[in-house]
């Protein structure tokens, strides 16, 4: 369904297109979401598949892509980390790996965040010893490091392991990330037992300290499901028109974390109706695993076992339990999705509080929506970066934040005036570019700017030039000795003002700025970083890495190249003539 605009209101899908058309087309019996959808419809569009299991996936596909304003959508769907156990070279390196699977070896996952692998990664270490640096550290070590002298590496760099005793290390890791932990305390005391009897006291104390280690492990994972080798407990509760979808994953019998979710909701979906949209868009990008255990049965059970198996090459079944083990997976992952809503909603309505006193103190009409802060880091100068970040009634939009490499060749070392109007052109003009009738939510309410009067009228300067003069606009200046806590707040044609030591809205305003300052600071150092390494031989035509090093092994800097006569530099080994030519050319 599309509106006036041709922007995409709404996806969906049916088997019987007419009556599902028809439906919308009855006066009365409609939700306010509905009504208020088919309002702003003023076209549609159809695409007609041979199953109904790829219009599932279809339908999916494109909610995610278009982000319709009427569907379930999932905001926060990063790719979640594994453990990777190479299996390209001879001693094989454990890590923790993101993204795609292209990298040969075994994945072993999903984890629910970094924390979760790292905390494996470290107790895999301390029982197993393999070797977690990479090949190139591997190649070039003469001696052991220090994760050998601390008992976590077992040294294969340096020979310290034969090859067959460093995989049988290897089997047993990756037995334990199966489930199978039993098998490995019993051969690892079998193990100790022997040495103790051979006088081997020092290697049965290293076999012992293994053992306490994974007796920890088993320990802590006390919370783990007997009759469950690989699941993911997905449980939604719904409240005041929102929703939190928390996910368990259960790998190996083990709890490898959770993760909560706040999907969007178009207003008046039931929990079943939500939780389908979820788990559709949760897996695009992402293998299945066998089973789903559900808190809420989905309306096309059926269907949705079929898509995901297909996606996953093996069969996918999904569950709501009853009894037993799996119901209470189900009931504690409910009660996590209970608690992180209420907590969620708490911090909004404190939220929503902070941005009515926002509008308070400085005059606006209504509480702003969306708020734009902005800052400049740079060095006299150099590596200048502009940094926006965006917050509104949910807090920090951090896929919203923007950083903007400063162009202009033009402006002075240290210009802070002119780097902020060019931050706030170049992001102006993409505005009126992309949506001139401002029906887009990108459009700030107000501008945070970090700085004083001068770097305002910066700012209104060049929005009034582009014809945005209707946006409020309000410089945050360091008071008195720069103190934190006396904050002075700068507007065009007003006076200078100051909030409250202890007002909550001065609170808040400082988080927003030391936000957008930490921001632009991460911004400029990743550009100074990448800059370290670059000098005038790299815009040279024909010049790369191996002829580079050449010839500042052969000079000794850069400087020094640019100096060099043509002789000089046809004596470089790997530079022709015709090279020499170009390189002498191009710094005169």
């Amino acid at each position: 369904m599309l509106d006036a605009r041709n922007r995409v209101l709404y996806v969906g899908k049916a088997r019987d297109l007419q009556a599902r058309v028809s439906a919308y087309t009855r006066p009365k019996g409609h939700s306010k979401r509905i009504e208020r959808m088919i309002r702003e419809t003023a076209s549609m569009m159809f695409l007609t598949t041979r199953t109904e299991t790829e219009a599932l996936l279809l339908e999916q596909n494109l909610i995610k892509q278009l982000k319709p304003r009427y569907n379930v959508l999932l905001r926060d769907d990063k790719s979640f980390p594994n453990i990777l156990i190479t299996k390209d070279h001879t001693f094989p390196q454990i890590r923790k790996h993101r993204g795609a699977r292209r990298d040969r070896g075994s994945y072993y996952g999903p984890f629910a965040s970094a924390g979760a692998v790292n905390r494996t990664l470290n107790h895999l270490q301390k029982i197993f010893l393999l070797r977690n640096c990479p090949d190139s550290t591997f190649e070039s070590r003469t001696r052991p490091c220090l994760l050998h002298q601390i008992k976590r590496c077992s040294a294969p760099c340096v020979d310290r392991i034969s090859k067959a005793d460093y995989s049988a290390l290897v089997h047993d890791a990756e037995r334990f990330l199966q489930g199978k932990t039993t098998d490995i305390q019993a051969q690892l005391a079998e193990e100790m037992r022997k040495a103790s009897e051979s006088l081997e006291f020092e290697r049965a104390a290293s076999i012992r300290d293994r053992i306490h280690a994974l007796t920890q492990v088993q320990g802590a994972q006390g919370i783990n499901p007997r009759h469950v080798p690989e699941a993911d407990v997905i449980a939604i509760h719904m409240e005041g028109g929102e929703a939190c979808v928390q996910v368990f994953f259960i790998r190996a019998h083990q709890n490898w974390g959770n993760r909560d979710y706040f999907p969007r909701l178009g207003g008046a979906e039931s929990p079943a109706e939500a939780l389908q949209a979820f788990i559709g868009q949760f897996y695009a990008n992402k293998p299945p695993p066998r089973q789903l255990i559900l808190s809420d049965r989905i309306e096309d059970t059926i269907l949705m076992e079929e898509a995901l198996s297909g996606k996953a090459g093996r069969r996918v079944t999904i569950t709501v339990p009853r009894r037993g083990e799996k119901l209470e997976l189900v009931t504690g992952a409910l009660r996590n999705a209970r608690e992180s809503l209420a907590r969620r909603m708490a911090d909004t309505a404190t939220q929503t509080r902070l941005l009515k006193g926002i509008a308070d103190a400085f005059g606006l009409e209504s509480p702003p929506v969306r708020i734009e802060v902005y800052d400049n880091s740079h060095i006299q100068g150099s590596n200048a970066v502009g940094g926006m970040i965006v917050s509104g009634p949910e807090g920090f939009v951090r896929s919203q934040y923007r950083r903007f490499k400063i162009k202009d060749p033009a402006l002075s070392s240290g210009d802070d005036f002119g780097m902020m109007r060019e931050v706030l052109g170049r992001r102006f003009r993409r505005l009126l570019k992309d949506d001139p009738d401002r029906g887009d939510a990108a459009w700030p309410d107000l501008l945070l700017i970090d700085g004083g009067s001068g770097q305002v009228s910066a700012a209104h300067g060049i929005m009034s030039e582009l014809g945005v003069s209707d946006i409020p606009v309000v410089g945050v200046a360091k008071g008195v000795n720069r103190n934190a806590g006396r904050e002075e707040f700068h507007r065009v044609g007003e006076r200078p003002m100051a909030l409250g030591h202890n007002d909550p809205v001065l609170y808040f305003i400082q988080r927003l700025r030391d936000e957008a300052h930490r921001f632009a600071i991460g911004a400029h150092r990743q550009t100074r970083a990448r800059g370290i390494g670059t000098t005038s031989l790299d815009e040279i035509p024909g010049v790369g890495a191996a002829r580079k090093r050449a010839l500042l092994q052969h000079f000794g800097s850069a400087k020094a190249v640019s100096r060099a006569d043509l002789a000089d530099l046809r004596a470089v080994d790997g530079i022709s003539g015709n090279l020499a030519e170009t390189i002498y050319a191009f710094f005169r």
